[in-house]
This record gives C-alpha cells, structure tokens and sequence, in this order.
C-alpha cells in the first residue's frame, strides 16, 4: 500500500478557521503582492526576453520550496498521478510564457482585467470537456463574462493586438491548469501539487529561454530574486486567507488587484487605463465571482443532502 499523501494544515479539514476579519485582510494583501510582481515582471521585460524573465521566476520561486523539502525530505514527491502533473506543469509554462510576453506589450491594468476569465472559461470547459452540470444561472454568468472581454476589447471598434491575444490565450490555458489542478488535488497534498509544478516548470520554462538567452547583468539580481519573493508571498496569502475565511468572503477581494495594478503602471510607467478596462474588468469579475459562488452552493446543497 502506498504511503498516504501529505497533509498540511490547508488539507486538514480542522484546521479550516472561521476567521473573515483576518481572511480578508490576508487577501487584500495578496492583490497588492500579485499586483507588484506584475510591476517587476513589466520592468524586467523592458531589459530582457520574456521567456527568460519567466525562467527566472521559476527559478527564484524554488527558493521557497526549500523549507517544505528540509521539513518533509522527498515525501512530498511521492504520488501516484505525475502525468497528471506534467501536463499541469506544461499547460501552465504555456500559460506563463503567454502572460508574461503579454505584459511586456500591453498595459498592466489591461492584462489585469482580461485575467479576471479565467474561471470563466475554466466553467466552460469543465462543461464540455469533463462532463460537468451547468445550469442556467452559470451560462448567464459566463455569457456576461464574456461581454466584459468584448467591452475591453472592442473588437470592430479598437485594434485588436498581439498583446490582448497572448492574455486571451494565456487565460484559456490557465484555466485548463485550473481543471488539472482539481483533478489531481484529489490525489495528491498541496504541498505535493506545488513542489512538482515549481520542479517541472523550471526545465520546462528553460527550453525556450535557451533560444533568446542573454545574460542578466549584476543589478539585475534583487530584481530577480523580487519577482520569486512577491509571487512566493502572493501566493502563500492568498491560500492562507481562503484557509482562514469562505471563499464567497474574499474572493471579492481579489478585484483589488486592478486598482493596485493601475497605480503601480501609473507611478512607474505612465500608463493609465481607459474606462472600458475599468467597466469591462468589473463585468467580468463580478461574472466570476458568481460563478464561484454559485459552484460553492451548489457544493453545499450537494453534501447537505448525502
């Protein structure tokens, strides 16, 4: 018999606490994090290739895989399912490599918005490629999500370019990585999901990395080692708050993300987003956000029946 997975304190069901006050807070937190490593990855894209910079982000973030691995050993390798994660890991580089060309070319507020979709098209494909029930209320939210996309977008009306098409393609395939990733969570610990996605990536990212390298220069290093340091943090608050609160308590929080967003490309690079990023990044976060909660009731009215 195969040893049982990991458990963390994320995947003990007693160590889920009732806390929205600090859930909250912990994801505020989270939206600034993420938003400024949007900053970085834009700053370091400016002096080098974006598939190097996406390198490097895996490559930093193994920094913080150290302690899981000096605590637990090799254990959190062990599963059973590493198909599954490799083609998590490679869907993800894909999207990676997408966002991060993406930011490199378009405005951060801009990519920000449309990266609001991701669970958009997640419903969608869970529909028709998992099989999975959604009901009417859930089409209607996806359908407005989609509006939002066309409201920033404005297709006929605006120039369609390569930078908006990279973070339409970098959300699809993040959204398969989503469907992957509650495949094997089934199986496997967070702690397990997570050190083969930072394994996997970091020789999947360097492939193309190869063909356009280029030596970073020394003061190029503390830029390197942030952009590992705000995802690594982004990350650990976000998981953290859903921890600690329902998700229908701080997923609201997490639009948060676009006026941090703006204000950094504001201070930084001058760029200021037009109203339809603005009215088109609401649409599409508050479709998402009742897509989630409407997948949580459904959850809910399922286990209350059992």
């Amino acid at each position: 018999m195969p040893p049982a997975p990991i458990q963390t304190t994320v995947d003990r069901p007693g160590a889920v606490i009732n806390n929205p006050i600090h859930g909250i807070t912990l994801m505020f937190l989270s939206t600034f994090f993420f938003a400024a490593m949007h900053a970085v990855i834009r700053y370091l894209t400016e002096v080098m290739h974006p598939f190097e910079a996406a390198f490097f982000r895996n490559a930093t973030g193994l920094i913080f895989l150290l302690p899981w691995f000096l605590r637990y050993g090799l254990k959190p390798l062990h599963t059973d399912h590493f198909k599954l994660h490799l083609w998590r890991s490679l869907v993800n580089v894909v999207a990676m490599l997408c966002f991060f060309y993406a930011v490199s070319i378009t405005p951060l507020a801009e990519v920000t918005a449309l990266g609001f979709a991701a669970p958009i098209f997640a419903t969608v494909l869970a529909a028709l490629v998992l099989g999975e029930t959604i009901r009417l209320r859930r089409w209607t939210a996806v359908v407005v999500g989609f509006i939002g996309t066309l409201i920033i977008l404005r297709p006929g009306f605006a120039e369609v370019g390569l930078g908006q098409l990279l973070v339409m393609t970098s959300t699809v395939f993040w959204a398969v990585a989503l469907l992957l990733i509650k495949q094997v969570s089934r199986y496997d610990s967070s702690i397990t999901v997570i050190a083969y996605m930072s394994l996997l990536q970091l020789p999947l990212s360097l492939l193309p990395a190869l063909f356009v390298w280029t030596w970073p220069s020394l003061d190029m290093v503390p830029w390197l080692l942030a952009l590992g340091l705000l995802g690594g943090v982004a990350q650990w608050l976000m998981t953290e708050s859903l921890r600690v609160a329902d998700t229908s308590v701080v997923m609201p929080l997490d639009f948060c993300k676009l006026p941090w967003t703006a204000l950094l490309a504001y201070l930084a690079f001058a760029q200021v987003p037009d109203k339809y990023t603005w009215i088109g990044g609401a649409v599409i976060f508050g479709s998402a956000l009742y897509i989630a909660y409407r997948e949580r009731q459904v959850q809910t009215d399922g286990r209350s029946t059992r």
